[in-house]
């Protein structure tokens, strides 16, 4: 792989170039700012780049956010004791860098180098054949939406009333057993008159489209706008898991997105929203009065991971962003 160092100290950067080129990488360039970092990516695009978050000029975090919206690429941060810095860490993570990792040379633990290299094994893997986390799609922004008890009814109302742009996709992950997903997703399309679609492994975000999670596999999003099916975590309660769908749009997901969270029992959804409001995506919950089961909206709210609680009949205007925020 080619890769880009942006690191500003020079013992960390000469320790990294070391260890690429014993993992058979190649080094496209090292720059010594975020700034450098985001024009390099730009001049001489390289398949991944090791971040690291402290820097001059522009931070990691912000480097991250510029890259991914000019010139993306596979993003690992690499920064000296990341669990002395978890909110630097987890706002790189939403402004989608896809992992997180110790700068070894400061470590100074044995081993160091190889738990980096086995980290870019893993990205390469995601990256191969030249796909990268923004590949050529015709999506700017996704709705990501969670429902359970009395959802299937409210899904139908809102998207009855709100139909998403060709720029948009919508994932839909309700509680329903596999055998079931596909009947209601060929339901839900004849009562919103508009394309809905079960998902497949591998599928790729489809603007104008809603997409359904059909099976009791966990629904995620990966790098290059595809979706994918994990069995894991297997101890989960619910499946498909809403958070864990929701962890993964936050974590991935570099452009704009909003969260939906609906009627239903239980808790599930609700901290993956609160991850998707703090990497600064807009989130919404349904209100009390509207919810069949106000369970997992009123899980989300107890969190303070909802921007706005809405009655199901404005959450339509909420999308489409025609409703001015609360008093």
């Amino acid at each position: 792989m080619k890769i880009g160092i942006a690191n500003d100290v020079p013992m960390a950067a000469e320790a990294l170039r070391r260890a690429l080129a014993g993992g058979g990488h190649q080094v496209a360039w090292i720059a010594r700012t975020g700034l450098d970092a985001v024009r390099l990516c730009a001049d001489l695009p390289p398949d991944l780049v090791l971040m690291d978050l402290a820097m001059p000029v522009l931070d990691g975090v912000e480097a991250t956010r510029r890259i991914m919206r000019e010139s993306p690429c596979a993003i690992l941060v690499v920064t000296a004791r990341p669990q002395d810095n978890p909110g630097l860490v987890f706002r790189a993570l939403g402004a989608g860098a896809l992992d997180v990792t110790a700068t070894p040379v400061l470590l100074g633990e044995p081993g160091g180098e190889a738990a980096l290299l086995a980290k870019i094994r893993t990205i390469g893997k995601l990256v191969m054949g030249g796909a990268t986390p923004a590949a050529a799609s015709n999506v700017k922004r996704l709705v990501a939406i969670g429902a359970s008890t009395g959802g299937p009814v409210a899904l139908a109302q809102l998207l009855s009333r709100w139909r998403a742009p060709q720029g948009t996709a919508v994932v839909v992950v309700q509680h329903i057993d596999a055998a079931f997903a596909g009947h209601l997703a060929k339901w839900l399309g004849e009562q919103i008159g508009a394309p809905v679609r079960a998902i497949g492994d591998g599928d790729a975000l489809e603007g104008g489209v809603v997409g359904l999670a059909r099976t009791n596999d966990h629904l995620r999003l990966a790098p290059g706008h595809r979706l994918h099916y994990d069995a894991h975590p297997r101890d989960e309660v619910y499946r498909p898991s809403i958070d864990v769908f929701f962890h993964s749009v936050a974590r991935h997901w570099p452009g704009p997105a909003t969260g939906v969270l609906l009627t239903g029992m239980g808790r599930d959804g609700a901290a993956g929203l609160l991850a998707l409001r703090q990497a600064g995506k807009a989130t919404i919950a349904q209100d009390e009065a509207s919810s069949a089961v106000y369970g997992m909206p009123r899980a989300a709210a107890e969190l303070g991971a909802a921007e706005k609680i809405l009655p199901l009949s404005n959450i339509p205007d909420a999308l489409s962003g025609k409703m001015p925020d609360p008093s």
